[in-house]
């Protein structure tokens, strides 16, 4: 009575509903957490689907261009895209083989084969071009020859020795970074420590999209559009001044010229959707890495 009296009988009835509405709200985010796990494994599925297909496709073109040609079909052995654990389990295979010293070489191919690798791989170093740039691993007696192309790659080099040369930090993320991705209307950034993104900023920008009309309109239209985009590119430039070493930039072909005096690298990515998940697109098509069986 006291309580109804006073009015802390609908304050406690309001606190148990905003109680039952919090546990209600709760319940939704873990629900939408998990369907956003869900939905992220299914598109890593998907892509993997699209990267045999598209291995297979070029495959396919290889040899429809080689025969055509009336050359020697030589085919690569076997391709893959490989990230994560299967990643992972391949680096160590590779790390695992030993030879007599001077067996094993590494070789970081940007151009022409050099000399030494043709030697071990004989005819077979015709595909090392094929799959350039790629970081080649051949043992004299070829019981093991692949070509690699790692999202971070060394500067080229031939290298004997008994054991392969291989850095994780060329196919993984290791200690801090920073990946950017940058489209004429949208920049993201993660740093990250290993795998794990501790930081985030991102921002989109009005930059008007095409115009189907002709003659000055056309022309004034394209000039306004070239001077917004030059205004967020400004903004970009400003957001990576601060940026961890190693950059990463990654994006729009057109754009990332740009960037290169910054970027320890840059690469062609084509990532949609808003800033936060175009960021995590980015982020799982740049560390990954093609295998080549030659």
């Amino acid at each position: 009575m006291l309580d109804r009296v006073l009015g802390r009988a609908a304050l406690k009835e309001r606190i148990e509903t905003l109680e039952e509405e919090k546990s209600s709200l709760e319940a939704q985010h873990e629900a939408a957490k998990e369907r956003r796990k869900e939905a992220v494994r299914d598109r890593q599925a998907a892509e993997q689907t699209v990267n045999r297909l598209e291995d297979r496709i070029t495959e396919l073109e290889d040899r429809v261009e080689r025969a055509e040609s009336g050359t020697r079909d030589l085919q690569f052995r076997g391709k893959s895209t490989l990230r994560g654990d299967r990643l992972d389990e391949t680096l160590s295979r590779l790390e695992s083989v030993r030879t007599e010293p001077e067996g094993a070489v590494t070789a970081m191919v940007t151009g022409t084969v050099p000399n030494p690798l043709r030697d071990v791989l004989g005819e077979r170093a015709a595909l090392v071009s094929r799959a350039a740039p790629a970081l080649v691993l051949a043992d004299d007696q070829t019981l093991v020859s692949v070509a690699l192309r790692p999202p971070a790659p060394p500067e080229p080099f031939v290298e004997f020795d008994s054991r392969f040369r291989i850095q994780r930090d060329w196919f993984q993320p290791r200690g801090p970074s920073a990946l950017a991705l940058v489209r004429s209307d949208l920049f993201a950034m993660g740093t990250y420590d290993g795998t794990h993104q501790i930081d985030f900023q991102g921002f989109e920008s009005d930059v008007k999209g095409d115009h189907s009309k002709g003659g000055f309109s056309q022309a004034r239209f394209e000039r306004r559009r070239d001077q917004q985009i030059e205004s967020h590119l400004d903004q970009v430039r400003e957001a990576l001044a601060d940026a961890r070493d190693p950059l990463y930039v990654v994006g729009e072909s057109t754009l990332l010229p740009e960037f290169e005096s910054e970027a320890a690298v840059t690469q062609p990515v084509d990532a949609t959707g808003s800033p936060r998940d175009a960021l995590d697109d980015a982020y799982d098509r740049f560390w990954q890495t093609k295998l080549y069986r030659l």
